[in-house]
């Protein structure tokens, strides 16, 4: 009874502290979670042991190297993203259906489509809605969406897990390009089948099969194993090798824009594409959310037709 009156009594230190203990369960690192939060690690290890001396277990096992979370602390974690999660949508439902979003909103996605679409998007975003707070992290992997406590992931391509839930963006697909020097040099391509005899230059993104280019064409859909002589999990460093003739690309159509309109690159098999739709991916437990739903409505409008819309091409 004693605990349970000092959780009534403390509830707003209580709930920061729930922050900051799920902040370091998922970093493993009192200093990685403090730098995250904007406190000193000393202290974040202070309110730690607060935390752990209310709940009368300890959440973790500390050495000079490394945090890891107790079989305690696991049980803890997951209570506490369950009240922490039930705590804003109650902030949200009560706040009423129409009110402006607020709180804080975690997005990812891809390096290129972040820097030069998503983030100036989110610019215009927190303008609109000043009492959001918006972190967003540009990364080259499939982040874990559930597990690394994000909001959103914003993706290009097929999106394979069932427990997610997919809101479509932007149209897109990816195209076949070259610069005029390497095909003048090897020659056009003049079947998919073909691509295999070529240099193709490969981007691992964050979704598609290393070396293995699907494409639809008037014959429906063809598959092709491609090799080449240069690869990078980075868009901007192939599409530059293609432009100093290196080899065939095959990148979204708003990646190479640009280059297709400046002559620098050109299409390849033009009646040919690969499905590449632009996907905004929540969570069952955040796709309610009303920063969320703003935040996936906005995007959906600037991609289409605002100052940072994607190009679709023909």
């Amino acid at each position: 009874m004693k605990n349970q009156n000092a959780l009534l009594a403390n509830n707003d230190p209580l709930l920061r502290d729930l922050q900051l203990f799920c902040e370091v369960a998922r970093r493993s690192s009192f200093i990685a979670a403090a730098t995250e939060i904007g406190l000193s690690p000393a202290h974040v290890s202070k309110r730690i042991a607060t935390l752990e001396t209310l709940l009368g277990v300890k959440l973790f096992n500390r050495t000079t190297r490394r945090v890891n979370i107790t079989s305690d602390g696991e049980a803890a974690f997951i209570w506490a993203q369950k009240i922490l999660e039930n705590v804003e949508s109650m902030l949200e439902a009560l706040s009423g259906a129409h009110s402006e979003p607020r709180g804080t909103l975690r997005i990812s996605t891809s390096l290129r489509l972040g820097r030069e679409h998503i983030a100036p998007i989110l610019s215009l975003l927190r303008k609109r809605y000043p009492t959001l707070d918006i972190w967003l992290e540009l990364l080259d992997r499939r982040v874990d969406l559930i597990g690394e406590n994000f909001d959103i992931d914003i993706r290009v391509g097929e999106v394979q897990e069932k427990h997610l839930i997919a809101h479509r963006i932007a149209e897109n697909k990816r195209v076949l390009a070259a610069s005029p020097a390497y095909l003048a040099r090897r020659g056009q391509v003049r079947v998919p089948a073909e691509l295999a005899q070529h240099d193709c230059l490969l981007f691992r993104s964050r979704d598609d099969r290393f070396g293995v280019w699907r494409l639809i064409g008037p014959g429906g859909s063809e598959t092709v194993k491609v090799t080449g002589p240069m690869a990078a999990n980075h868009s901007d460093v192939v599409r530059q090798w293609a432009m100093d003739g290196h080899g065939i690309i095959m990148a979204s159509y708003w990646d190479v824009a640009g280059s297709l309109q400046e002559g620098s690159l050109v299409r390849v098999l033009p009646a040919y594409h690969q499905p590449a739709d632009v996907w905004a991916v929540t969570a069952a437990r955040s796709d309610s959310s009303a920063k969320v739903r703003s935040c996936v409505a906005f995007l959906r409008e600037q991609l289409a037709q605002g100052p940072f819309a994607l190009a679709v091409g023909g």
